[in-house]
């Protein structure tokens, strides 16, 4: 009965000009978004190995030069564009591709694509999350909001229950038509991006699983509005309602309930303005060492407990040149401020992804998205953790250039310069974003949420379908 079933509910799909033209934009779709995708992913990375040789060109070539004022001179630490960001550009638009490391200042990360964009960005791209996300399940509802209000309208209903058949094998069949099409289309999609991503120089490396894990989360998804649409259709009585309510399902979690978690996290636990901010950032700043001011409170002191430590009557005394050495506490003092601060935004994030998890239970979406951005390394979270990178990559910097200072010269002696191999020395900016096991562990609450939706729906999809 399952095969039967499945067979006449395909060939039903195909005779239909709305599904096979439907079938087909879709397609070409994807085959465009995946071409864009492609090319966006070629081209920034090749900007992205340009602009890496000539920064640390740049920084090698200084020449003679007093290493507090390269500390000054600064450099630049780029964040590369990851393989799966082909299938899930995420939130990469918004995030910066750059951060400016120089000495006393944390700096954001410039340079957003959106930044670049007209205001018609603000009606989506054509990339191949949107299609997955948003269009495969409007195909779903196309495909399956008739699939059991036919059976009333064209009267066959009173003929399957004369028949006597299975009510869960006449589900099986009905569903398993309606996976098939979406199955093939998503498979398809994904088995060209792994052919494209293996077959192209990437920055980080590509690997199936990540790509196969992100397959199988979006085919879960897919399974539950699948047994959405079922169940609606299940329950009315009309092909044309049955529609109606499934087109307003796919605007809830899909359109709404974001926007709505958006606005509920943002409410609950919003962030400091960028003014709020830099105060705030000044204040602490002001209260410990500053690395140019000899004279404060807080430099006297430290001058006292270096002079006691090293048993000497003045900074000129010093095996070392003090100059150096209280640049680099200022600079300490400095980071310190700045990962309470940005450690604060941190947190508030952390609150705020606590909500979206706690409404994930109201859309198979949320989620979906969720993981989808995580294992492709293009959420919020990957950038936080490269901003963290950067910043550790940026005080290691500024310690290894007044370390060097402080050994080298004499107290009073600013015009001393470094030897222009010297730059050369300082290690190149490297960054690994989490592993995919890394990923899904940080993910464990979105999963769970996932698996159930996909038990609930099917529970709930062969508890009420019953053939009386």
């Amino acid at each position: 009965m399952i095969s039967k079933t499945f067979i006449k509910e395909t060939k039903e799909l195909l005779r239909e000009g709305r599904v096979r033209i439907s079938l087909i934009i879709v397609l070409l779709l994807l085959g465009m978004a995946v071409f864009i995708s492609m090319r966006q992913y070629r081209n920034i990375n090749e900007q992205y190995a340009t602009a890496n040789a000539n920064e640390r060109a740049n920084w090698d070539n200084q020449g003679a030069k007093n290493p507090h004022s390269a500390a000054h001179y600064g450099t630049y630490a780029f964040k590369p564009k990851y393989p799966l960001s082909l299938v899930d550009q995420g939130v990469d638009k918004y995030t910066g591709t750059s951060i400016f490391l120089e000495a006393h200042a944390r700096n954001e990360a410039q340079f957003s694509a959106a930044a670049d964009q007209t205001g018609l960005a603000r009606f989506g791209d054509l990339t191949p999350d949107f299609i997955l996300l948003f269009i495969i399940p409007l195909l779903i509802i196309l495909l399956g909001y008739d699939s059991f209000t036919k059976e009333r309208e064209m009267g066959t209903l009173t003929l399957l229950k004369s028949q006597g058949i299975s009510s869960w094998k006449w589900i099986l069949g009905k569903w398993s038509a309606l996976f098939l099409p979406i199955f093939l289309i998503t498979a398809a999609l994904f088995l060209i991006a792994g052919i494209v991503l293996s077959g192209l120089e990437d920055f980080g490396v590509f690997r199936w699983d990540s790509l196969v894990m992100m397959f199988l989360v979006y085919i879960i998804f897919y399974s539950v509005f699948i047994n959405i649409v079922l169940i609606i259709s299940a329950k009315t009585r009309k092909s044309g309602i049955s529609l109606v309510l499934s087109l307003g399902v796919w605007i809830l979690s899909c359109l709404v309930a974001p926007k709505v978690a958006t606005n509920i996290a943002q409410a609950k636990h919003p962030y400091p303005t960028a003014q709020e901010f830099a105060t705030a950032v000044q204040v602490d700043r002001e209260k410990g060492l500053d690395g140019h001011n000899p004279w404060s409170d807080a430099a006297k002191e430290l001058e006292r407990e270096v002079l006691r430590e090293y048993n000497v009557d003045s900074v000129s005394q010093l095996p070392f040149n003090y100059d150096g050495y209280i640049m680099q506490k200022g600079e300490e003092h400095e980071a310190e401020v700045y990962f309470k601060h940005y450690n604060y935004l941190k947190e508030q994030y952390g609150k705020q992804t606590n909500v979206y998890r706690s409404l994930a239970a109201i859309s198979p979406f949320l989620p979906t998205r969720f993981l989808s951005m995580s294992i492709a390394h293009t959420d919020y979270g990957t950038h936080w953790d490269f901003n963290d990178a950067a910043e550790k990559y940026r005080i290691a910097t500024q310690k290894f250039l007044n370390d060097h200072f402080a050994e080298n010269s004499e107290y009073g002696d600013w015009d001393w310069q470094a030897d222009p191999d010297f730059w050369k020395q300082l290690p190149p900016f490297e960054y690994e974003p989490p592993g995919l096991e890394q990923t899904l562990s940080q993910n464990g609450t979105n999963l769970t949420l996932l698996g159930g939706w996909f038990a609930l729906s099917f529970g709930i999809l062969f508890f009420i379908v019953k053939i009386n």
